[in-house]
């Protein structure tokens, strides 16, 4: 399997396919207008990576080629009986089981000590307004897609499941802040490098 074929956008691009046929311009279009920019990083030579990538593997095949204008002429990708059945496998497999997910701001906390008790404070509390701004944000643009009428709740189930993710890390970042200001998260005075509340 070529490597770009196991980029997760190859699973975002073969969820389009499945409801019709689309060019990569198209396709880009199409998850920037649901949010879909979100979740997964997009960007012309990627998703063009994986494109060629899920054509190699014979997921997808070019199901046409249009031109409008004098515009180049654009390649439209269907997906094919195999490339569905990948879908469905790798939909499948990544639903029924967990895997360590590896954020940079689990990273970052590994190293909280480093900040000293007051240094911590303040960077969560910060980070505690921006996830309450996220949270707000995420809300009404989903309170606004399903209160259309036009998108299913199924289409947008990803940002419920954002969503909590979200909230779930606010209140990890409000109770670590209470217990460094109740002083049940020690710093130990010798180790201790920034500022002291």
């Amino acid at each position: 399997m070529a490597r770009s074929a196991d980029n997760p956008l190859a699973l975002t691009v073969m969820g389009l396919l499945i409801e019709r046929p689309m060019h990569p311009y198209e396709m880009a279009a199409v998850l920037r207008e649901r949010g879909k920019d979100a979740s997964v990083r997009i960007n012309r030579g990627s998703l063009y990576d994986v494109v060629a990538a899920m054509e190699g593997e014979g997921w997808i095949t070019v199901h046409s080629r249009v031109q409008e204008g004098n515009r180049p002429a654009r390649t439209v990708y269907a997906l094919t009986g195999a490339g569905r059945d990948a879908f469905v496998r790798r939909l499948d497999e990544q639903i029924r089981n967990p895997r360590r997910e590896y954020p940079l701001f689990l990273t970052a906390v590994a190293y909280l000590g480093a900040l000293g008790a007051g240094g911590a404070e303040a960077a969560l509390l910060e980070r505690a307004d921006r996830l309450r701004a996220v949270i707000a944000d995420d809300q009404r643009a989903l309170a606004e897609a399903l209160a259309s009428g036009q998108v299913p709740r199924l289409f947008v189930i990803e940002a419920e499941y954002a969503l909590h993710m979200t909230r779930g890390e606010l209140d990890w970042v409000t109770g670590t802040v209470e217990q460094i200001r109740a002083g049940t998260l020690v710093w130990p005075g010798d180790h201790e490098t920034g500022t002291t509340p």
